[in-house]
């Protein structure tokens, strides 16, 4: 008998595992994780996170009555008005003057909004790594930041990783992934989904990069 061909969701995970891992164990994001940054590295990292998602959620109008994309664009995702009140807090009321993408996050961002206005399932493979890897390891990075320098629980400061009208995650990212599985694209433009899943993860760890060279870390 054959043997059932792996759910496209299951097959997005398989597919970007590799990266998804060399992400989570980024130079970078190992140092901030293990409490051996300061501040100022999570403020920076954070405002790179501003530039990517206003990319994300600045999207055009007619996306969201798209077939492939608008059935992910739901309002309890969006981030923006979240990181705008973390920024406040770690940078103050002019945390907006001078700020600028590294160059790494701009054709991160760049891609993304290309993506949102040319290409529906493009879109769809962006939004897929960044909310729900914010649902799940992005808790992780909310737990050291409140231990590490001292925010609130759940509070300014990280209410970027707080999503407080999604109930439960568990059940939230088990109707995404069924949303994935019911894509209405064929099987080549799955696999260009997948690929595109792979760039974004290649994008996000270009940023990585960066800000290691930024803030280095000697032991």
């Amino acid at each position: 008998m054959q043997e059932e061909a792996p759910s496209f969701s299951t097959a997005i995970r398989t597919a970007s595992h590799a990266q998804h891992t060399e992400a989570e164990n980024s130079p970078f994001m190992g140092h901030l994780l293990g409490g051996r940054l300061g501040v100022a590295a999570y403020r920076r990292y954070t405002e790179q996170l501003w530039f990517v998602y206003r990319a994300l959620e600045d999207v055009p109008q007619r996306l969201a009555t798209d077939p492939v994309a608008g059935p992910f664009l739901r309002p309890e995702l969006a981030r923006t008005a979240e990181l705008a009140r973390d920024l406040a807090h770690l940078g103050g009321p002019g945390w907006r003057t001078g700020l600028a993408p590294l160059p790494a996050t701009a054709a991160y961002a760049e891609r993304i909004a290309e993506c949102a206005r040319t290409w529906p399932a493009g879109y769809v493979a962006h939004h897929y790594t960044r909310y729900l890897g914010d649902l799940s390891g992005g808790q992780i990075i909310r737990g050291t930041a409140e231990k590490t320098w001292g925010f609130a629980r759940k509070g300014d400061g990280v209410r970027f990783y707080v999503f407080t009208d999604i109930g439960n995650p568990a059940a939230f990212k088990r109707e995404y992934r069924e949303l994935l599985d019911g894509l209405p694209v064929d099987d080549l433009e799955k696999q260009r989904v997948i690929d595109e899943c792979r760039r974004a993860f290649a994008l996000n760890g270009a940023v990585f990069r960066e800000l290691a060279e930024e803030f280095p870390h000697t032991a």
